[in-house]
C-alpha cells in the first residue's frame, strides 16, 4: 500500500513538472536579445518569389528570392549615404521594376532560365561579395541601412489601375521630369513631366565635354556648314530637353544625338571654338519617372518615401504583392 502511495505522487510530480521543463528547455533556445534587429516573418498568405538573374560577367544564371533581389538593385543603384526614405522609394521602384517584369513576356531576347540581366539593360544587381569588394569598410553600416529600407517596404508595389507601372528612375533632372513618350513610343499616364528643382543641386547636374568637329560630323552622320554654327534646335520636349534639332539642313531627335555622342542628358547646348565642339548637358539620364537625386533631396525636406514615389509617379497607389501574385 506505501508503494502504491509513493508511485501515485511520483507520477503527479512529473505531471506537474514535464510542462515546465520543456517551456523552460525550448524557451531559452527561441530568446532574442532586446538588442536584435528585428527580422520580418512571411506570413502565410505572402507569396513566395523567386529571380532569375543573368550575371553579365560569370555568363550563369543566379536565382534568389525577390526581397535578396531588391537588395541588391537598391545597393548598386543608390548610394546609400542618400537619405532612408530616399532609399525606401528606391526599393519600391525596384521591386516594382522586376514584379512586372515576371508578369509579362520579354521583348529583349535573355539567355534560357533568366528573368532580367544585371545591368543597365534592366536594372543593376550586385551580390554580397560584389558589394563586400565595392564598400571595403563601410559594407556592414552600409548593407544595414540598404536592408532596412527594403524592409520597411517589404512586398509593397506601385500600381496604376491595379497593374505594376513602369517604374522607370534616373539620376539627375534638368529641373523637370520628361513625358514618357516624349522619349519613348509609349505614352503613360503617370510618367508625365513635373518640376524637380532640387537636381540642381545634384553634383551630376552639369557635364561638359568636347569633341572633334571632325568626329562629331562622324558620330552624326553631318557636314558643319561652314559659317561656324553647329545646328538650331527645332523643338523641345514638356521636359525642356531637345526634342529635334536641325544641323544643316539634317535633322535628328535629342535622342539620337545624345545617344551618338555618348551625352549625359537630352537638354544640351553646343558651341564651336576652332577644331572643336563643346558641349554642355543639364541632368544625367533619359528624364523619365523618379528622380535619384531630386527623390533625396525631397527626403532631406522631410517628405516620406510615399510622397516622394506618388510625386514623381502621377496617380499611382502603393498595393501589396499579393494583389498581383497569381499572374506570375
Amino acid at each position: 500500500m506505501r508503494q502504491w502511495i509513493i508511485a501515485t505522487i511520483t507520477l503527479f510530480t512529473l505531471i506537474l513538472l514535464i510542462p515546465a521543463l520543456v517551456v523552460l528547455a525550448f524557451g531559452e533556445k527561441q530568446s532574442i536579445p532586446l538588442s536584435a534587429e528585428p527580422k520580418h516573418v512571411q506570413a502565410r498568405d505572402e507569396p513566395i518569389v523567386e529571380v532569375a538573374v543573368y550575371r553579365s560577367k560569370e555568363k550563369k544564371v543566379e536565382r534568389l528570392p525577390l526581397e535578396q533581389y531588391v537588395i541588391g538593385v537598391v545597393a548598386a543603384e543608390m548610394p546609400a549615404e542618400f537619405e532612408m526614405e530616399a532609399l525606401k522609394a528606391q526599393a519600391l521602384t525596384a521591386r516594382t521594376y522586376i514584379v512586372k517584369q515576371l508578369m509579362h513576356k520579354q521583348t529583349i531576347e535573355l539567355p534560357e532560365g533568366a528573368n532580367v540581366t544585371d545591368t543597365v539593360m534592366h536594372q543593376v544587381y550586385y551580390n554580397e561579395e560584389q558589394l563586400k569588394q565595392l564598400w571595403g569598410m563601410s559594407y556592414e553600416w552600409k548593407m544595414k541601412k540598404i536592408k532596412e529600407a527594403v524592409e520597411a517596404t517589404r512586398g509593397q508595389i506601385l500600381t496604376y489601375n491595379n497593374e505594376p507601372i513602369e517604374a522607370a528612375f534616373f539620376s539627375t533632372s534638368n529641373g523637370y521630369t520628361e513625358n514618357s513618350e516624349a522619349y519613348w513610343q509609349n505614352a503613360f499616364p503617370y510618367l508625365t513631366s513635373v518640376e524637380s528643382p532640387w537636381d540642381e543641386q545634384s553634383p551630376k547636374f552639369y557635364e561638359q565635354m568636347t569633341i572633334s568637329v571632325r568626329e562629331f560630323e562622324q558620330r552624326l552622320g553631318v557636314k558643319l556648314p561652314k559659317d561656324g554654327s553647329v545646328g538650331k534646335v527645332l523643338a523641345r520636349t514638356p521636359g525642356k530637353r531637345v526634342a529635334l534639332v536641325d544641323i544643316n539642313g539634317k535633322q535628328l531627335t535629342g535622342r539620337d544625338v545624345r545617344e551618338k555622342l555618348q551625352l549625359k542628358s537630352t537638354d544640351f547646348t553646343w558651341e564651336r571654338k576652332g577644331n572643336n565642339i563643346v558641349i554642355t548637358t543639364k541632368g544625367y539620364g533619359h528624364g523619365v519617372g523618379m528622380s535619384q537625386y531630386g527623390a533625396n533631396f525631397l527626403a532631406k525636406q522631410g517628405k516620406t518615401y510615399k510622397e516622394i514615389v506618388t510625386y514623381y509617379y502621377q496617380g499611382v497607389q502603393i498595393h501589396d504583392l499579393s494583389l498581383v501574385a497569381s499572374k506570375f
